[in-house]
């Protein structure tokens, strides 16, 4: 998967083929082709691969905030999650499979995400803003910004980073009770 997703980083997600993956790691198309069974299996994989990874980390940094009360750090976890989506390649990844009409495949990631915001909200979940909330708005936030943040802010005369600005303050606003 390590060079999956570095074809994804350098060169996009038409660049992950198994033909591709395979010359990459020094075995032939069939060999991949056996073990992920189409190109979509190997999509889905990594999708799924990239979901685990990087709820897993988000996960240790929301509860390794938690462990040491009152220091919540909101722009980590915008950073953490932008990164995933832009620099890591999962939000061209997932746009292309949704283009692609490979929905079914973006399950891995729907489902990591559902299981890391269940796990943050047991008995955490504030009345007014709930995780779930928050969660959608940084998710589209993020994809958003992976996709068209460059070109949108230099379009708005923004600076390039007030997408993960703006995502971090309405973080730091529910967690200041606002």
């Amino acid at each position: 998967m390590i060079a999956a997703q570095q074809l994804l980083i350098e060169s996009g997600p038409q660049a992950v083929t198994l033909k591709a993956v395979g010359a990459r790691i020094g075995r032939t198309h069939a060999n991949l082709l056996h073990h992920f069974g189409s190109a979509e299996g190997l999509h889905t994989a990594l999708i799924a691969r990239m979901a685990t990874d990087i709820t897993a980390t988000i996960r240790d940094a929301v509860l390794g905030d938690r462990a040491r009360a009152g220091e919540q750090d909101p722009r980590r976890i915008v950073d953490l999650v932008f990164d995933a989506f832009g620099r890591g390649g999962a939000g061209a990844l997932a746009s292309w499979m949704i283009l692609s009409g490979n929905h079914d495949a973006l399950d891995p990631i729907l489902s990591a995400v559902h299981d890391l915001v269940d796990e943050l909200a047991d008995g955490v979940q504030p009345a007014e803003r709930p995780i779930q909330d928050e969660t959608l708005h940084l998710v589209l936030l993020a994809l958003g910004d992976a996709l068209l943040g460059a070109p949108m802010a230099r379009a708005l005369g923004l600076p390039r980073g007030k997408a993960r600005d703006l995502a971090a303050a309405m973080l730091s606003a529910n967690n200041d009770g606002g």
